[in-house]
This record gives structure tokens, C-alpha cells and sequence, in this order.
């Protein structure tokens, strides 16, 4: 073999692989299923709703995030937490915690609790009305006691305390390896019902920042990926554009199948696929370039500028004729197995200045009771510390944002801070008392969709009470 000829080989790998790279690049999917699992015109999709999904990884501490704030509670958080609390300049003292005042009170036994001081917005989002928080939230397949976990009477959900497997159980209901998010699948239920409808204007109903995440897959929709700098991109002919005029050239008619003729129906479905999505990517492109740019100022971190991604997205709803969307964004470094006292106020600090300049954002769109932020991790964190950062825990802490939410509420039920009680199963690990399905129902109806679609998106939902949480009551 020559070294022309070898040349033209690693040229031919090269095109295969980025031929991939493109297609997944805006998650058109290829060959997509011909049967969905939802019948069609049964979600209501009237006007726009988006549901926006920000996931924590690596499991954000629930106690150091809504920390007990009565004395009683709080003396003992901080007895069991005293290595952390007086940390960062005393940081979790309970003179510098912000207090919340929820409207159902009465209902939490008389125990008080507050925020960070990191969260400041966040607690005036609350105090506003704007904001719920919802405790307690994990992954399960059915109601569970301490009883029963400890005699292992009952099905948990598989590899429980993994990062990976968690993270999908949250996203799917399933471990590592599964193939439907239960965002993709309330997508399917929307657009099975006619919404997004017009032309492709489905590719534009599931959106992430960080890559083809499972949450957003479903078996009609897949998830189109934007730049957290706002815009679409194919990397590779980015890198090309910037370098070499011809090559870009040559790649944009291989990505557009230009003079393709082929019988196979694969390679055409592939040729078309590849055609779509430059085509997808332009249109959204040229939609940016045309926009009206948001006043709102938003921190310059990477959840900062993936929250201000999806709300220039948002603010093409009516160009890209879309009616409902789900967005996935993510941010990292909530493994705190040390240092945590030193690491979780500044990640508390970006989701307070993220999530505040979004809310103003949506104001600003006129959609702040069309568009619903809410929070996932894949677990909490224990009670108990090994010097300076926590283990693995289970159940956890989340918050839902929005002019619809029926906010300054504080749902489900909040454990004791302590050890040894009905949901603690070791170390102050929480056995949830709120399930993913049950955390998840609501948004979906809110969402639009009905009972029978919400129990094709959840599939454990009917192994636990139906409206156990009110969110937009």
C-alpha cells in the first residue's frame, strides 16, 4: 500500500467517524421507531410550556442545604456537623443561615429551616412565591421501610449509592444502560398530540448543553445538542472553517449528501438524517443571528452561561414554532467526599446566581408561568462527616422555580437531623420519602400530559400514591 493510498484511507475513516460525530452532534436520531408508545392527540399542547431539568452530579448535601434552623434541630446539626459548621469563616452558624418562612408551617411540627448564605436569591425566590422545595426526593421502585431494607424484603432500585447508575435511575427510572429518559418520553406524549408539529420543528423539542443525555432521549425525539455559548455547532466543521476553506467545503457536501443517489435504505435514511441536521443547524443559527438579545446579565460560569443558552433558545419559541420543550443542563463537583465546607458554597453561589438571572430572563420573555426549572442529583449525602466531607447518601433535597409553581412551600417530609430513626438506614442515609415518579408527576402534568401517558413516561409511578405533592395546586 502506498502512502497516497494510505492517505486516502485515514481520510475515509476520518469522514466515517465525523459522519457520526455530526449526526449525534444534533441528535436526529437516524433511524427512529415507527410506534410510539403514546396515542396520538391525548396530551393537552396548548400555548408554550418548557420544562427545564439542572442535575447536580455527584449528589449535592441535602443537610447543607436546607439546614434545620429551630434551636433544637439546629443544635444538633450543628453537634454531629461541628468539624464543617464552623469552617469558611463560620459560615453555618446559625446567625448567618437564611431563614425561610413557608406557608404550610404548620405542617413541619413546629421545626424551623433556612438556606446558606450562598443562597440569597434563592430564599427571596422563595419568600416570592416563585420557588418550592421539595425534600427527601429518590430513586425507588416501591414504597420501603427500614424494616424491609434491612431485611431485603423489598426491590430497591439496582446498584444503589453508584454515581452512574443513579444518575440514569433519576433520568430513566432504570441503571446504566438504559435507553428512554422519562424528559424524552414526556416529549413523545407532546408531540405524539401534535405539538411542534409544523415541518422539523420537532428537532427542537429536547435540548441539551452537555451531549446526548439520557434524560432527554426518547423513542420519537432525541436530544439536539446547542453550545453552552449559545448556538449550534458541528465541531468538526467549526475546526475546519477556521483552517482550511477547501476542507471545510468538502465536509459540508459530505455532511449534506450532496449527489447521493443510493437504493440502500439505510445509507439514504443516514443521507437524509445528515442533510436534516446541517439543515437544523443552520436554521437555528441564522434564528440566533436574528434575535432580539436578552437584557439580562448572567454570571460568566458554565451554569451561568448554559441557563442563558436555554433562555435564548426559550426566546426563539415563536421563530421555531415549537409549543413545548425540555432542556437538560448540568454542572459538576457536588462529590464533596472532602473539603466540602470549602467547596459547596461556591457551587451554592452559582446555582443562586444562575437561577436568579434566569427567573429575570423569563420575566423578561414574558414566559416566567410558561417555563418550569426543577433540580435533580443522583443522592443526597449522609449526616454523618469523615473529617471535612460526606459519603453517599440517598434520598436528597431539590427546588422547583417558576411564576407557576405554587412556590414558598416546603414538600414531602423532612427527616429528623439525627441518627437512628424510620428513614435513616446508616450514617444519617435517608431512605426517600418522596419517590422520582412522584417528584416527576406533576411537571408532567403541568407539562400536559395525562394519567395513562404519565404512566407510559414513569413506570413506577403506580407502585406509590398518586398527588402526593401539590406543586401547581
Amino acid at each position: 500500500m502506498t502512502h497516497d493510498d494510505l492517505k486516502r484511507l485515514n481520510r475515509r475513516a476520518f469522514l466515517k467517524r465525523t459522519s457520526a460525530s455530526c449526526l449525534a452532534a444534533t441528535s436526529l436520531g437516524g433511524l427512529s421507531s415507527s410506534l410510539s408508545m403514546f396515542p396520538a392527540h391525548a396530551a393537552d399542547t396548548d400555548g408554550y410550556k418548557a420544562l427545564v431539568c439542572v442535575f447536580f452530579l455527584g449528589g449535592m448535601d441535602n443537610y447543607d442545604t436546607l439546614i434545620p434552623h429551630d434551636q433544637s434541630s439546629y443544635d444538633r446539626y450543628a453537634q454531629i456537623r461541628a468539624s464543617m459548621v464552623g469552617q469558611h469563616g463560620g459560615g453555618r452558624a446559625r446567625s448567618n443561615l437564611l431563614q425561610l418562612s413557608p406557608d404550610n408551617s404548620g405542617s413541619l411540627d413546629g421545626r424551623e429551616f433556612a438556606l446558606p448564605p450562598q443562597l440569597p436569591n434563592l430564599r427571596s425566590l422563595f419568600q416570592q412565591g416563585n420557588l418550592a422545595i421539595v425534600d427527601n426526593v429518590g430513586p425507588l421502585i416501591e414504597p420501603v421501610t427500614k424494616a424491609q431494607v434491612e431485611a431485603g424484603s423489598r426491590r430497591l432500585p439496582p446498584r444503589l449509592f453508584s454515581h452512574n447508575d443513579q444518575q440514569s435511575t433519576w433520568q430513566s427510572s432504570e441503571p446504566e444502560g438504559a435507553q428512554f429518559g422519562w424528559g424524552g418520553l414526556f416529549a413523545d406524549a407532546a408531540v405524539a398530540s401534535g405539538a411542534n408539529s409544523n415541518g422539523s420543528a420537532n428537532v427542537f423539542t429536547t435540548i441539551t448543553n452537555g451531549g446526548n443525555q439520557l434524560f432527554l432521549t426518547g423513542d420519537r425525539t432525541k436530544p439536539y445538542q446547542v453550545s453552552g455559548e449559545g448556538g449550534a455547532k458541528v465541531n468538526v466543521l467549526e475546526f475546519f472553517s477556521y483552517q482550511d476553506s477547501p476542507a471545510f467545503d468538502i465536509l459540508t457536501r459530505h455532511f449534506s449528501a450532496q449527489g447521493f443517489n443510493g437504493s440502500n435504505l439505510i445509507e439514504r435514511d443516514v443521507a437524509d438524517a445528515m442533510e436534516g441536521a446541517l439543515d437544523a443547524n443552520n436554521r437555528f443559527n441564522e434564528a440566533l443571528e436574528n434575535r432580539v438579545p436578552l437584557n439580562t446579565q448572567f454570571p460568566e460560569n458554565w451554569l451561568g452561561q448554559q441557563l442563558r443558552s436555554v433562555a435564548e433558545t426559550i426566546s426563539l419559541r415563536n421563530v421555531m414554532l415549537v409549543n413545548r420543550q425540555v432542556f437538560f443542563v448540568a454542572i459538576g463537583g457536588f462529590d464533596t467526599h472532602d473539603d466540602q465546607a470549602q467547596t459547596l458554597p461556591g457551587l451554592h453561589s452559582q446555582i443562586d446566581g444562575g437561577f436568579a438571572a434566569f427567573q429575570t430572563a423569563m420575566q423578561e420573555l414574558g414566559t416566567q408561568n410558561d417555563v418550569t426549572l426543577f433540580t435533580a442529583s443522583e443522592f443526597g449525602r449522609t449526616l454523618a462527616i469523615n473529617g471535612d466531607g460526606t459519603d453517599h447518601g440517598w434520598g436528597g433535597t431539590q427546588f422547583v422555580m417558576g411564576g407557576a409553581v405554587n412556590g414558598r412551600q416546603i414538600y414531602g417530609s423532612v427527616p429528623p437531623t439525627d441518627f437512628d430513626h424510620d428513614n435513616d438506614v446508616g450514617g444519617g442515609r435517608l431512605i426517600p420519602s418522596t419517590s422520582v415518579e412522584q417528584f416527576a408527576e406533576p411537571l408532567g402534568k403541568w407539562f400536559g400530559l395525562s394519567d395513562q401517558e404519565l404512566a407510559a413516561a414513569l413506570p413506577n409511578l403506580g407502585n406509590f400514591q398518586s398527588g402526593a405533592i401539590d406543586l401547581f395546586g
